[in-house]
């Protein structure tokens, strides 16, 4: 008979997320697990097979962050701003969780135009808020997204780096410059291929 488990999964994950907040993945070894839990590495193993089944959990525990933010965005009135400050807030809040989850090295590269599918669980959400508030269609919104992601993500990652910082209201402008002046091209082009 196997012997009773000491921590439950969620114990255990939620101490591997705290290392990882600390000192990123690469800090989460079974002996620092089990330390972080005052115990010895053993218990870490009564409940995964592997540590890379816990860095796995551990990841999921991190998206599961992620995700109520991006869920507070989506409750706003301007959504789609809201998701964007909400994504920089993240990386300043939790930059080893965006670090993981946002900026480790794939396997495979994705295209551009695929990459939101790849990295973001939330994207059918947050292109949905774009159809609705700006009344664009599918192929219009997504190019606004995409653009959008390119630069809020560039800003998320000097934040999580700490390779500089931006105040809100500074963060907001730049984003509403970069957002206006994309919106205003695609309804440009509405307009021009109408005209044609």
């Amino acid at each position: 008979m196997p012997p009773r488990a000491k921590f439950t999964r969620e114990e255990i994950v939620d101490a591997g997320l705290r290392i990882v907040r600390r000192r990123g993945m690469g800090g989460v070894t079974a002996r620092e697990l089990g330390a972080e839990l005052g115990s010895s590495a053993r218990p870490v193993f009564t409940v995964f097979q592997s540590m890379e089944e816990v860095q796995e959990e551990i990841v999921k525990a991190a998206r599961e962050v992620y995700n109520r933010s991006v869920k507070r965005g989506l409750e706003q009135d301007m959504a789609f701003r809201s998701v964007g400050m909400e994504y920089i807030r993240f990386a300043q809040r939790e930059p080893q969780l965006f670090r993981l989850l946002f900026m480790t090295e794939r396997e495979e590269m994705p295209d551009v135009k695929d990459v939101l599918f790849a990295i973001d669980d939330n994207h059918e959400e947050i292109l949905q808020s774009v159809r609705e508030q700006y009344g664009l269609s599918d192929e219009d919104a997504w190019t606004l997204y995409r653009h959008l992601w390119v630069y809020t993500h560039g800003i998320a990652a000097l934040c999580a780096t700490n390779v500089c910082s931006f105040e809100e209201k500074e963060t907001e402008k730049m984003m509403t410059e970069v957002f206006t002046g994309v919106l205003k091209n695609i309804k440009a082009g509405e307009r021009h291929d109408q005209s044609l």
